[in-house]
Formats: structure tokens, sequence, C-alpha cells
């Protein structure tokens, strides 16, 4: 295609633009020629240089390109000096975004997505947190061996040790009412046989006997305790009558002394248990205790003598 413009005035266009170094400061100072014409002829100017972002429809590659994706002058992830750069030749020298990702090496999408992360969030925005990919052949991750079934089953019964684990704790705070984190090792062997009566249908009793450190004969003889009924039954009863007769001022003294009038031979300390149990207590009123002292009854006599007594 024949061009309008003379050696001369290309020659003068291309000197002008390597002074002002920006595309539109030489056009507006010439008043010619258009940027895609001043375009090619820097390009023309540049011996040996392709191009490669696809001008006029053309999409090269050739072994003589100074611009190639991930190498050391051109690596994918650009620092942050060229992003700035390209930025202020673009938006505060007025250089044709085009213009400079060809001479910058990257696409213009690349110029714009820098300038909106700029706009957002400065120059933090532009420091890239990936590394430089490097092309290199890709090799062979060795493929994960499979599962055995020995494996398998060792996390398959850890899993279930951390389970009943789980299940025991419930059963202490639900059952017995203890604390999130009471320790199992304090608990005596009746409340281990009440968890172990909850967990037993679940569990196999040789696995909670192992995990609640109970012997098997504890656990029978505890079973057996709690299933025989209470033989103070009746006792307890008059008990009560005596010490709610005696308007609950009886402490187990006195009721062991009433129980003994009454032809009842039993232990003191029993009768101090069953009155616990019952919650049977006497309430006592701390009465002030007497003392003949009533303070200054007579007036003060005159200090005549001035003299300080309370010193």
């Amino acid at each position: 295609m024949h061009s309008k413009y003379t050696n001369q005035q290309e020659e003068a266009a291309l000197k002008e633009f390597k002074h002002t170094g920006s595309i539109r400061a030489t056009i507006q100072k010439l008043g010619y020629p258009s940027p895609a014409t001043l375009y090619r002829w820097y390009e023309h100017q540049k011996a040996g240089i392709t191009n490669w972002h696809g001008f006029a429809g053309s999409y090269e590659y050739c072994s003589n390109k100074p611009h190639s994706c991930n190498t050391s002058s051109n690596p994918r992830q650009p620092s942050t000096d060229i992003k700035i750069d390209a930025l202020h030749r673009c938006f505060e020298l007025g250089e044709d975004v085009e213009y400079v990702s060809r001479d910058i090496g990257y696409s213009r999408c690349s110029i714009y997505k820098w300038r909106r992360l700029y706009l957002e969030k400065g120059v933090e925005g532009l420091m890239s947190s990936k590394k430089n990919i490097k092309r290199e052949p890709l090799t062979s991750n060795p493929i994960p061996e499979p599962l055995t079934t020995e494996t398998t089953v060792e996390f398959q019964k850890q899993l279930n040790k951390l389970q009943m684990e789980v299940d025991i704790l419930k059963e202490t705070i639900n059952v017995l009412k203890k604390d999130p984190g009471a320790d199992m090792t304090n608990l005596s062997n009746r409340e281990k046989a009440v968890v172990v009566s909850a967990l037993k249908d679940k569990y196999a009793l040789p696995l909670l006997f192992h995990e609640l450190d109970l012997p098997r004969n504890s656990y029978y003889y505890q079973i057996s305790a709690m299933s025989q009924s209470d033989k103070y039954a009746d006792l307890r009863t008059q008990i009560k009558e005596i010490f709610h007769k005696n308007r609950n001022c009886y402490d187990y003294r006195r009721v062991w002394k009433k129980l003994q009038n009454q032809g009842i031979i039993i232990s003191g300390k029993v009768v101090r248990r069953l009155m616990k149990e019952e919650a049977l207590v006497v309430c006592f009123v701390n009465e002030r205790k007497y003392h003949s002292y009533q303070g200054e009854i007579s007036p003060e006599v005159e200090n005549i003598i001035a003299r300080d007594f309370h010193s």
C-alpha cells in the first residue's frame, strides 16, 4: 500500500518521537501521522522485531523474537517496577496502550488489569505473590499406594476407640451429672458401673472395663448391690417422723436415743448417715452470749487538769 507521507516526514516523526518519547506528544507537535502509522514506522525502524501481538491480523512466532512468555527477560509474573513503568507511560506520559504492550511484551489486558489493581489497592495491588514459573518438563509424581487391609483395620480401631471415649464422657455428664472436664480416673466403682450399664448395648463389656479401668468382679458386685432393696426403708420413715414431730430440733443423737427408747437397736453412725441422706438438718439460731457490761452509764467527769486520758 502506497503511503501518503514522504521519507523525510517519516524520518522527522521518528526523530521527534525518539526525542519526546511519547506518541501523543509527537503527533500533537507535528500534526501527523496517525498512531497506527507511527507504530508501523517505528516497527520498520526496529530491525528484527516481530509483530507478535497480532497487528493487522497477523500472529507470528519467530526464532529471533525478543519477547517470549516466562523467560528470564520476560517472566510470566513481571516485577512491580515493570508494571509501574508501564502505567506511567500509558496514563501519565500519554503513550498508547497498544504500543506499550508491544514494547514490554505483555498484553493490553494485563496493563488495564494492573491499572485497576493500582486504583483499588495502590502499589500493594501490583505486588505479585506468585513465583515466576519456569518452563520445565513435567516430572511424573509417584502415585500413592492404596491403603492395605491392615491399615484400614487399624484406622477403624482408632476411630472406634475415640468414639467410645466421647460416648463415655457424654454418659458421665448426662447420667452422673459431672462437669465436662471431669477426670475419669476419679470416679468411684459404682459410678463406673452406672456408665458401663448405660453403654453395654453399644460396646462390648471387656472394652468398657479396660477403658474405665474397672475390674469385672467390681462391676458385677456394684450391679448386685444396686439391685438390692433398701434395708433401712422402714428406719428412714421412723427417723423422719421423730425429726418432724419434734419441730426439726433433734440432732442425730437425740433421734438415736428416741429409737433406743422404742426398742430399735441401731448404730448412731447409721442414724447420722441416714439423716444426712434425707437432708434432715437442724437449723440452729446463733444467740448472742450474755455479758454484764452495759457501757458508760454515768456522766463523764470534767477534765480540770487538761490531761489526755485516751492516749
